[in-house]
């Protein structure tokens, strides 16, 4: 059985940082690309952050460009994301997600439950 579980998430102030985990179990995910979604209250979900499975060419939404970064280490089976100059925006519950392709096309197979992020001002 696979299961995705996030773990770092809490309450900061803004321009803080926080450093979110999510650890695989279940099998190895060490050719599959992985991602990062947020779901801030009332709004849908959307995509954070990707990184393909050799950690090549990691994409970002703009609004976390130059202020979050995702990495792996596959022989850890996990997947961070590294998130500095924290706002207040940035309050979602932040999902991670595996793909069954090694190069992310934008579809997310795997799923988390969700760990909370609150950013306050």
């Amino acid at each position: 059985q696979v299961q995705l579980v996030e773990s770092g998430g809490g309450m900061v102030q803004a321009g803080g940082s926080l450093r979110l985990s999510c650890a695989a179990s279940g099998r190895t995910f060490s050719s599959n690309a992985k991602a990062w979604f947020r779901q801030a209250p009332g709004k849908e979900r959307e995509f954070v952050a990707a990184i393909n499975w050799d950690g090549g060419v990691p994409e970002y939404v703009d609004s976390v460009k130059d202020r979050f970064t995702i990495s792996r280490d596959n022989a850890k089976n996990t997947v961070y994301l590294q998130m500095n100059s924290l706002k207040p925006e940035d309050t979602a519950v932040y999902y991670c997600s595996v793909a069954r392709s090694s190069v992310w096309n934008g579809r997310a197979d795997y799923w988390g439950r969700g760990t909370q992020v609150t950013v306050s001002s």
